[in-house]
């Protein structure tokens, strides 16, 4: 298990973006957090890093996007409106799950039950913080950034919002 402490939407975003570089076909990351967290954030650095250049967005009434043009396709999941987990299998989730690319599932939480035992969890928890220190941090207090940062495209960044991001194996014990 490994928690980093970013202090912007610019540093969530290029926490996706590096891990995007370490994805392998058949990677499922499962992203969880509240409404507002920086789960989207996180997904648009995922799909830069993977040489993604279209337009992301949360693919809340569509359920998946698609995205074809990086080093893998993108499997890009919103279950936030699923009822059911049986609706996915409905739309061929297990073929997305086992296919040829990367799936990137929002809002997991919600279907956790039907995720394989080594899909990584994402968690990421919104903090306000009155230090508007620039630089992340890994848990064992290190430097894991600097005062320069991406700023992912135009995405507005909130220097005195941190965020928790826990990253693990769904097999593994928090």
């Amino acid at each position: 298990m490994k928690t980093i402490i970013t202090n912007s939407a610019g540093e969530t975003y290029d926490i996706g973006y590096t891990m995007a570089k370490e994805a392998v076909c058949g990677t499922i990351i499962a992203l969880t957090g509240d409404l507002g967290a920086g789960k989207t954030v996180f997904a648009k650095g995922f799909a830069a890093g993977l040489g993604i250049n279209d337009h992301v967005t949360s693919p809340t009434f569509t359920i998946v996007c698609e995205y074809e043009g990086g080093t893998l396709p993108l499997y890009h999941f919103d279950v936030y409106r699923i009822d059911d987990p049986e609706e996915l299998w409905e739309i061929g989730f297990e073929e997305y799950l086992y296919g040829q690319g990367v799936c990137l599932i929002e809002w997991a939480d919600k279907i956790m039950d039907e995720l394989p035992d080594d899909t990584i969890i994402v968690d990421i928890k919104r903090q306000l913080n009155q230090d508007t220190t620039h630089s992340r941090q890994g848990t064992d207090g290190t430097q894991a950034g600097s005062e320069s940062f991406s700023s992912g495209g135009g995405i507005d960044m909130v220097p005195e919002e941190t965020r928790q991001i826990t990253v693990h194996k769904k097999d593994e014990s928090i």
